[in-house]
């Protein structure tokens, strides 16, 4: 089985993102020429900064909701990995309307662009958030409940979308529903922060994070070399019963943000070790959120050779060093 993407031109929507970022690197280190679209909206420049000169890289500044920038994005490209889309539950209950214009309009955008130019795979983002209110523990691609949040709802009708476009346009559409994933270059500034990230950046401050609910909710944490490795074994898979299906990309493992938490002081202690002390607060549970969270990576393992090489320990034992660098 093929798993190394190399000698390609591909398209990260979203590319000056966390995730986007990060993949972008990645397939620049194994010889791709690689585009970046993106209008910066919640993208940074500086996660550019390493690779911006680099030749074998164009940056398209631009929005996936104007199809026209789509277009010029996909323009010789074999392979879209398409990152862009405006996440977290709390922005889209406070704005249902921008949330279904970026996720859904945006990707349907550039799926359209991908059709129209002959682009056939395409790996987009899914998420968690479809399983909504569905209990089953571990969480199985096949088994959904209803959505808890507008962004939910758009994440899932992107799954729909790329089904359809998979049956009527016969393109090849992989789907990866993300748990919780974190690592280096993720964002702990503004509202909708991810909760690592931000918890990260509270305990170096010596402030305590504010934990909803009671700390007993759990999250299947995933650290993003994991998240890398999933997107390129769904870019060089070729098999039929692999393709046009979304997979769950996470650890297996679930962690209680008590936990998280104490995670958190045990690696930046070693920095500071004033931070073991700091007093951790507790508020309301956050609207639209579930409360526990484990994947079933079977599917992805059995199709796709994903194979998971960072626990949430192993993965903060490697991203404190950028946090600590980064976030002070």
């Amino acid at each position: 089985m093929e798993t190394r993407l190399e000698n390609k031109k591909v398209l990260v929507t979203g590319g000056a993102g966390f995730i986007g970022s990060n993949l972008c690197e990645k397939l620049l280190k194994q010889n791709n020429q690689v585009v970046c679209l993106d209008n910066f909206a919640t993208g940074k420049r500086s996660n550019l900064n390493e690779f911006i000169a680099d030749s074998s890289f164009q940056l398209i500044e631009g929005d996936i909701r104007n199809l026209d920038d789509c277009m010029e994005a996909v323009k010789g490209v074999e392979i879209i990995f398409h990152e862009a889309a405006l996440g977290s539950v709390p922005r889209s209950i406070a704005d249902p309307l921008t949330s279904n214009e970026v996720n859904v309009s945006g990707f349907l955008n550039v799926l359209i662009a991908a059709r129209d130019s002959g682009v056939k795979r395409v790996v987009y983002a899914a998420s968690s958030s479809t399983y909504g209110d569905s209990e089953n523990l571990p969480k199985v691609e096949d088994v959904i409940g209803k959505p808890l949040s507008p962004y939910a709802i758009t994440k899932y009708v992107n799954e729909l979308y790329a089904d359809v476009f998979s049956r009527l346009y016969n393109m090849q559409l992989i789907g990866l529903r993300y748990f919780n994933v974190f690592g280096r270059r993720q964002d702990p500034d503004g509202a909708y922060a991810a909760v690592i990230p931000k918890f990260v950046k509270a305990l170096i401050d010596k402030k305590s994070p504010v934990i909803n609910g009671d700390g007993s909710y759990s999250r299947d944490f995933t650290y993003i070399d994991n998240v890398l490795q999933a997107n390129e074994l769904a870019a060089v898979i070729d098999s039929q019963e692999a393709i046009n299906t979304v997979y769950n990309v996470a650890f297996g493992q679930r962690t209680t943000l008590n936990e998280l938490v104490g995670y958190l002081k045990e690696f930046l202690s070693a920095y500071d070790p004033a931070i073991a002390d700091v007093e951790i607060h507790y508020g309301a549970n956050r609207e639209g959120d579930i409360p526990h969270s484990l994947a079933s990576i079977e599917k992805a393992s059995e199709l796709l050779g994903y194979s998971p090489a960072y626990s949430i320990k192993d993965g903060l034992s490697e991203a404190i060093g950028w946090y600590w660098n980064n976030l002070k």
